[in-house]
């Protein structure tokens, strides 16, 4: 306990915390609030958000002048006009004229310049206005003030002029070759200006006063109200985390947290004593308390966006599946309740997560398929989303006004709890704790240890079964773990693997091997399947809560047969009766006492010649008051009305695996 309150507490944000909880459009129903230092009114996000496109709309793109580059254009213009020239015939007196003059439009176009228009920049207008970097001098310009390689081209075909068509023809398709934008987006220097002019941007609007009234009390909060304690909040946690006294804080904590521990300690100290009085369940307990909280921390401290990121249903999930319902509940809400105090909007919080808590408890009676986790995700899923429209709705007053992106950090959440699947195998593992999956794995007969049970001992594997049905009949209808019996009752007779001819009903010939054995050598030869069974069992690494079932399903009783004729054929001679009873111990829960009855009826009743109605109901009679009277049954909490039941269904199931027909009177 103490080491969990440290854990908790050492990692928790430890600044003093916003008292106040408030909503807009609700009543504020606290005091008069006056604010105790002066501060700035943050704007809200689509204040933001307009500014912020207004100032990027403000920004005109930046483009580069190539001054340079017409000197190479140049250069290639003329090598080629040369080339071209001689080779398509033309006069050779019209050469130097012609070249000279397109050189000439060549370089007016291109002292204008050529702009390499961008698309992401081109509105509804046909023209934008950017600025030109010109030797590190910006110049506001309109695209319509310079050329496109499109407009240069006509440009230069408008106002080229020669009387040789074919020296016309040559040189224009030579200018189309050589007319490449000088003016080039400068796409790095944009997004420089673009975030500087961002990042200047004031994110206030205005300042609220030392001593002025922030709200009144059963005044409403309204949208500039809202933003106001929203801005009051924020100024108010930042002082704080210099102004208070983080070791008064981490004391407050301490008392809190300890106080919730110290509740569930009670809780289990009165309602769950096994719990309370096994270190690694208690263990268990606090380690998953300490895990979500931790978590809760870590998210606080990584400052998510949300904390519904945390998938907190994990908690009942597990608990549930490992425990019981009502543990789960309580212990979810514990968790709820100390992370309530670091979040904010604490009751929003609450109510999300307590709600969708129930919802998980409710869906996971017992976990016997993997689709169970999947429908109990959708369940959790539609109570997150039941409660956002009902929150949203109260706070917004209007669907439209419902920002479904909120409630993207819920899906995330749901998806994370289906971790609670690995989670709850690897706790198993590590504590000790068997599940119902686990008890579902032990009780298919394919297992590996029951076909080897099938195959070594097949009477004793029919015996197995048939207890089985029994007992879970049995345990069902009186109330407990009828998968913890079947499991159980399954492997209570493993240990007469070892020598499976000693038993009774693996034997298939009339000689028992017990003819040549004296009668303290036959018991303790039966008497051993309990060792072997328990050796056998915590070598395959069985769950403890089944070889208890083991221990327990004879008790301390006599091995009887062996016992009575020893006393018999040779009543001169000393007896040591321990040396024909069992070494129990008795059962000592209503699922060991029920397969200790079940495991005697069966067995009993295979010695019936013919059974009938009402042989098998003076047998069941005899087989349980003589438990009784032996006391075997004194340590379990099986009531008198419990053991009427069970009388009653196995006497019912033993007349349907032997087919009897029962006589029905008619009274006249």
């Amino acid at each position: 306990m103490i080491l969990s309150v440290f854990i908790i507490t050492a990692f928790l944000p430890k600044q003093p915390r916003f008292r106040y909880e408030f909503e807009k459009g609700e009543i504020w129903k606290n005091k008069d609030l006056v604010s105790p230092f002066s501060f700035a009114i943050l704007k809200t996000s689509p204040q933001v958000n307009t500014d912020r496109e207004e100032a990027l709309a403000n920004v005109l793109p930046i483009y580069a002048l190539n001054k340079n580059m017409f000197n190479g254009i140049e250069e290639a213009y003329i090598s080629e006009f040369e080339v071209k020239w001689k080779s398509n015939s033309l006069p050779e007196n019209d050469r130097i004229p012609e070249r000279d003059r397109s050189l000439k439009l060549l370089r007016a176009i291109y002292q204008k310049g050529i702009i390499a228009i961008n698309n992401k920049h081109q509105g509804e207008e046909p023209y934008y206005d950017f600025s030109l970097m010109n030797d590190n001098v910006a110049t506001t310009m309109s695209t319509q003030d310079v050329f496109t390689v499109s407009t240069a081209l006509a440009y230069f075909g408008k106002n080229y002029i020669s009387v040789n068509p074919n020296a016309r023809e040559l040189i224009l398709t030579m200018a189309e070759d050589h007319l490449r934008p000088n003016i080039i987006f400068n796409e790095r220097l944009t997004q420089i200006v673009q975030e500087n002019t961002v990042n200047s941007l004031s994110t206030t609007r205005g300042m609220v006063q030392k001593g002025e009234l922030i709200v009144a009390k059963n005044a409403v909060i309204d949208e500039d109200t809202y933003q106001k304690l929203l801005s009051f909040r924020e100024s108010y946690e930042a002082q704080t985390k210099t102004v208070g006294d983080s070791r008064e804080v981490y004391l407050g904590q301490v008392v809190l947290v300890g106080f919730i521990v110290s509740l569930l300690m009670i809780f289990l100290k009165l309602f769950r004593k096994d719990i309370f009085a096994d270190n690694r369940q208690l263990s268990l307990l606090l380690l998953v308390t300490v895990i979500m909280l931790l978590s809760l921390t870590w998210a606080i401290k990584l400052n998510l966006p949300s904390l519904h990121y945390i998938p907190f249903c994990i908690v009942p999930i597990i608990i549930r599946i490992l425990f019981d319902t009502r543990l789960a509940l309580y212990l979810h809400l514990l968790v709820i309740l100390i992370a309530g105090f670091f979040v904010p909007n604490s009751f929003e919080f609450v109510f999300y997560q307590t709600t969708a808590g129930m919802v998980a408890i409710y869906s996971i009676r017992n976990l016997v398929k993997r689709e169970q986790l999947l429908v109990s995700a959708l369940y959790i899923l539609s109570a997150y989303f039941i409660s956002f429209i009902g929150i949203a709705l109260l706070r917004e007053g209007s669907v439209r006004q419902i920002e479904w992106l909120n409630f993207v950090p819920f899906l995330i959440s749901v998806l994370l709890s289906l971790l609670a699947y690995p989670l709850i195998y690897a706790f198993e593992r590590l504590f000790g704790i068997t599940s119902d999956v686990a008890l579902i794995e032990l009780t298919n007969t394919n297992n590996k240890l029951l076909r080897e049970l099938a195959f070594k001992a097949p009477g004793t594997f029919q015996h197995s079964l048939q207890v089985a049905n029994l007992a879970e009949a049995a345990i069902f209808k009186i109330g407990g773990n009828s998968l913890l019996v079947r499991a159980g009752a399954l492997y209570h007779d493993i240990g007469k693997m070892e020598n499976p001819q000693y038993f009774i009903e693996n034997q298939n010939t009339g000689a028992s091997p017990h003819d040549k054995l004296p009668y303290e050598q036959s018991a303790q030869i039966i008497i051993k399947h309990v060792h072997k069974g328990i050796e056998i069992t915590r070598r395959h690494q069985l769950p403890e809560s089944v070889i208890d079932f083991i221990r327990t399903h004879h008790g301390n009783t006599r091995v009887d047969f062996f016992y009575q004729s020893f006393l018999k054929n040779s009543p001169e001679k000393f007896v040591d009766e321990n040396i024909f009873r069992y070494p129990g111990p008795i059962p000592f829960s209503k699922e060991t006492g029920v397969l200790m009855l079940a495991d005697s009826v069966e067995a009993a009743s295979r010695s019936l010649k013919n059974p009938d109605a009402q042989r098998i109901n003076d047998l069941v009679e005899r087989i349980i008051d003589y438990k009784l009277e032996q006391n075997q049954l004194d340590n379990c909490d099986l009531t008198l009305k419990d053991i009427e039941t069970i009388k009653l269904i196995f006497k019912t199931m033993l007349m349907s695996i032997y087919h009897v027909r029962i006589d029905y009177q008619q009274n006249v």
